[in-house]
């Protein structure tokens, strides 16, 4: 008698994200697209006369941004949101507190490590084949992909880790949206976008490779991210 075999289950969708419920993680949560939307607003004319220059000045501050994200708002990989203290609840003390913190330390370098060296060379082949120019602006191309990386990754990485399961839901659309995948989503399709005034004949300045796709993964991933925490949370995206 054959035991029967139980179905994939590989892409089921999980549940959507949860914050850490303390009040540092809510404040952050909703000042960090506020900080990197206007950290690019502020940049826009730079951006335009020196793109190059622009975005490597800008890259560390987007990832300081990030890691604080992380840190603060987010649980790390194979952890839970932790719930909020409820009243005669113990609190943790402060070294508890900056115990924790630390802990998340080495988990944040990691996915930033893994955004640079993994993430970004990716997104850079990927750029390519979606049409930026293959035989000139090469450094241009790769800060663009640097920055992509950035908005798209690090939550990722600090939350999933490396586990395949869960990087095959991301990249087939099977996870339900949050903030997280939100914002990731919302840089992509930002970027999509942003690329469509380029080859419009307007003869602006701001036009030149990569500056609109800049802004628009930037307001893409300020825009993901409400959608995703706010309006569509726990939405699945259903591909026919």
């Amino acid at each position: 008698m054959t035991t029967p075999t139980k179905p994939d289950t590989a892409l089921k969708p999980g549940k959507p994200l949860d914050l850490l419920q303390t009040q540092p993680s809510l404040f952050f949560a909703n000042l960090q697209p506020i900080l990197l939307l206007g950290t690019l607003l502020l940049s826009f004319r730079s951006l335009v006369a020196d793109p190059v220059n622009t975005l490597l000045f800008l890259a560390p501050t987007i990832a300081i941004v990030q890691a604080l994200y992380c840190i603060i708002c987010l649980p790390s990989t194979g952890d839970t949101a932790t719930p909020a203290t409820k009243p005669g609840q113990k609190k943790k003390t402060p070294r508890t507190q900056r115990q924790d913190i630390w802990a998340k330390v080495i988990p944040v370098f990691l996915s930033l490590t893994l955004t640079a060296l993994l993430s970004t060379p990716l997104l850079y082949i990927l750029l390519i084949l979606f049409g930026a120019p293959l035989t000139t602006h090469h450094l241009h191309t790769l800060l663009l992909a640097l920055h992509l990386a950035l908005l798209t990754t690090p939550h990722l990485f600090y939350v999933h880790g490396l586990d395949a399961t869960a990087w095959l839901r991301i990249a087939s659309l099977h996870l339900p949206v949050d903030e997280v995948y939100g914002m990731s989503l919302g840089a992509c399709v930002g970027a999509w976008l942003g690329a469509i005034p380029i080859p419009l004949d307007w003869d602006r300045e701001w036009q030149k490779w990569p500056v609109t796709v800049v802004v628009g993964m930037y307001g893409g991933a300020f825009v993901g991210k409400l959608v995703g925490g706010y309006l569509f949370r726990g939405w699945r995206i259903k591909l026919s």
